[in-house]
């Protein structure tokens, strides 16, 4: 009898139960995956990642991969430029872009380090019930016979495809259709460090540094234009590059080598689904899934796998009810995540609304307020700070903004 079963061992999941394990929780990881292996992924871990790692004690790992700092960023959305990069977090000046190959394995190795019970190549194909609560789980090995495995407490971490989700009925409640489409892959002879360009015809490029001396270079345009895409991906692939930023197209065609297949990612519709019920959770994507443009996925990941840890172990302590505390954990995850949400959404559509157009035109011509712009993607600046009135207006004053262009809220 475990005290909380985790099903999914990769970003949401491990630390969840190295984190329950070192408070001396008994707790059963399982995951279909063994490891190391790959994902999709946009690999991209912010300053306020970075930070959760570093408190505990795996930045170090990750950084001994291999995988090179990015310490300027290069943003660029129809026309706007911010280069730069946010004040240090905790210490942390820099990001890194590790391989999902090479990430998710430190975190099983530490779950594994801290008590947890893992168990690899283990699919779960379905949930126990005892009065109405959720009381373990199924699963099987490959074709194997079933097995049942008991806890207390149960949590999806199995992402937006989640088998706890669908067998414990949880149902959708917020919902914005996802507006593009990505395709990505590796290359070796770039050396570009991190780009994000959006340009005005609503294609998107991407690049960013990751392990073995690579780059991951990816594209996003919107949904309507993926059939004529994957009629020739490789075509299409370089003609985006050629057409938002024609000095790297240039760069991509004389010196890119592709390493790999190219990887589409077709996500579904930006949600939050229910998180919580007697006893069951779910964390990262199962419970709450937005685009992937802003690269958040990751960071929220490890951000509301540890909050739902600290609430899981005032119920497994007794503190409080288990369930009334993991109730609160699904509230604060919605308060604390509705900005980047909301941001995330309006900036993947690939057109800016007046209201941001007006506030990030006139951020990028102040290098003050360009780095609260990079403060607010990387996790260190709140969105209520950087949005505020008062701010907008100091904004727009020092850069002598035209007044007629001065949006302080949206419409």
């Amino acid at each position: 009898m475990y005290d909380v079963i985790v099903v999914g061992a990769r970003c949401a999941g491990s630390p969840l139960a190295m984190l329950l394990a070192r408070q001396g929780h008994r707790v059963l990881v399982l995951d279909r995956s063994t490891f190391p292996s790959d994902t999709i992924s946009t690999h991209y871990i912010h300053q306020a990642g970075l930070s959760r790692l570093q408190a505990w004690g795996l930045l170090d790992r990750v950084i001994a991969s291999g995988v090179p700092p990015i310490r300027e960023l290069n943003f660029s959305y129809t026309g706007i430029d911010i280069v730069g990069f946010a004040d240090p977090i905790d210490g942390i000046d820099a990001v890194y872009c590790p391989r999902r190959t090479v990430l998710d394995a430190i975190l099983v190795d530490a779950a594994r380090e801290a008590g947890a019970e893992v168990i690899e190549g283990f699919t779960v194909t379905d949930v126990l019930f005892a009065d109405d609560r959720v009381v373990g789980v199924k699963a099987r090995e490959n074709d194997g016979p079933e097995r049942e495995f008991h806890a207390s407490f149960v949590v999806g971490a199995d992402g937006r495809n989640s088998v706890v989700a669908d067998k414990v009925g949880a149902e959708i409640y917020r919902s914005v259709p996802a507006a593009c489409f990505v395709y990505y892959s590796y290359f070796e002879g770039l050396d570009w460090g991190m780009h994000h360009n959006t340009s005005f015809a609503e294609q998107q490029i991407g690049t960013w540094p990751t392990n073995d001396g690579r780059n991951l270079l990816a594209v996003m345009r919107k949904n309507d234009r993926f059939r004529d895409f994957r009629r020739d991906v490789e075509g299409s692939f370089q003609e985006v590059y050629d057409q938002v930023a024609p000095q790297l197209g240039e760069q991509l065609r004389d010196s890119g080598a592709r390493t790999e297949n190219f990887r589409p990612m077709r996500y579904p519709d930006n949600y939050y689904r229910t998180s919580h019920g007697p006893g069951w959770a779910l964390v990262g994507d199962a419970g709450y899934h937005k685009d992937p443009f802003t690269g958040w996925g990751i960071t929220d990941a490890f951000k509301y796998g540890e909050l739902l840890a600290e609430q899981l172990h005032l119920g497994l302590s007794g503190q409080r009810s288990t369930d009334d505390a993991v109730a609160e954990y699904a509230k604060l995850r919605d308060v604390q995540s509705n900005g980047t949400f909301e941001l995330t959404c309006t900036l993947s559509e690939l057109s800016l609304t007046p209201y941001y157009d007006s506030v990030f035109r006139a951020a990028a011509q102040s290098p003050k307020y360009s780095a609260q712009f990079l403060g607010l993607i990387a996790g260190g600046v709140h969105g209520d700070e950087f949005f505020s009135t008062a701010n907008l207006e100091a904004l727009y004053e020092e850069v002598g903004f035209p007044q007629d262009k001065r949006l302080l809220t949206q419409s």
